[in-house]
């Protein structure tokens, strides 16, 4: 009886002709085709402003091109199309009247809105009939409107009242800046911003911040200020360190008054306050020249 036979022997590949094998796979991989992209021009697209939505590797020898409104094709929501060898270009359900295609695949958007932000896609067909597609994204931002200040008290009492001034209308992605005299404000206990920086807040003021103030807005596409904007400080002093206001006072011709003041001889002194009346006012003297009285008419001053 015959022995059983051993197991067949393995045969071994040498190294060097599997890392041939595997070069030449890599030498024979077909190169990936770059797929089409889209860019916004300008990056930052303000409202009102121009756009373009370029097209970039595009096939050399395409058939045409096909521009929509989302991320879907959808014949609803077809902008344009464009055929390549007619040159000929047909508007969509979705052609507001201010898109251009043109015959290299960009896609011209004039006078943009806040309506025209989000998303379009472009269709691209091959001469092959094979079909590539793209969408991109375009934002629009808000050009910022003129900023209005505005106070809860605009004649504040001097080291008693409390100012809030808030910097107007409000709007999303929007940055705040307060401006006191020309210049940014000081570091004082008594100023306080808000979080978001649209409300300022003045505790206890006086007339060093009577102002003028200036509201400053920024978004990434413009830049806008505000009208000056100054408190009126009231305060019992004509200026600091100084006693109280001192009543206004007129020259009254002598005939205006009565009773008519006694006659004036040089050296003599006035008598003692008198009053004296207008039609209209009461005045009281405090000088006197032959022809003129100078007189107060708010209130009553001891000579």
């Amino acid at each position: 009886m015959e022995p059983p036979s051993g197991p067949a022997s393995r045969r071994h590949v040498p190294w060097n002709r599997l890392l041939l094998a595997v070069s030449l796979l890599t030498f024979w991989t077909p190169p990936t085709t770059a797929q089409p992209t889209i860019e916004t021009m300008p990056p930052l697209a303000a409202e009102g402003s121009d756009v373009l939505l370029l097209a970039h590797n595009v096939a050399k020898n395409p058939l045409g091109y096909a521009w929509y409104r989302g991320e879907r094709v959808d014949n609803s929501q077809l902008i344009a199309s464009y055929r390549v060898d007619t040159n000929a270009t047909t508007k969509g359900p979705a052609h507001s009247g201010r898109e251009t295609l043109y015959p290299n695949g960009t896609l011209l958007i004039q006078s943009i809105t806040q309506e025209d932000t989000g998303s379009y896609t472009l269709l691209v067909t091959n001469d092959d009939l094979r079909t590539e597609r793209q969408t991109g994204h375009l934002h629009v931002h808000p050009v910022l409107p003129t900023p209005v200040i505005t106070s809860n008290n605009s004649n504040p009492w001097e080291h008693k009242d409390t100012v809030v001034l808030t910097c107007g209308p409000e709007t999303q992605n929007t940055s705040y800046m307060w401006w006191i005299s020309n210049q940014s404000l000081p570091k004082s206990t008594r100023l306080k911003l808000s979080e978001d920086k649209r409300t300022l807040t003045v505790f206890n003021v006086t007339r060093k911040e009577k102002g003028p103030y200036v509201c400053e807005t920024r978004n990434l596409v413009s830049i806008s200020h505000s009208d000056p904007f100054t408190l009126d400080v009231l305060s019992a002093c004509t200026t600091e360190g100084t006693g109280p206001q001192r009543p206004p006072q007129e020259v009254v011709p002598l005939a205006a008054l009565s009773p008519r003041p006694p006659y004036l001889m040089p050296g003599h002194q006035l008598p003692s306050t008198r009053n004296y009346y207008t039609p209209t006012q009461m005045f009281t003297v405090i000088s006197a020249t032959k022809q003129m009285w100078v007189l107060s008419s708010s209130r009553h001053v001891s000579l």
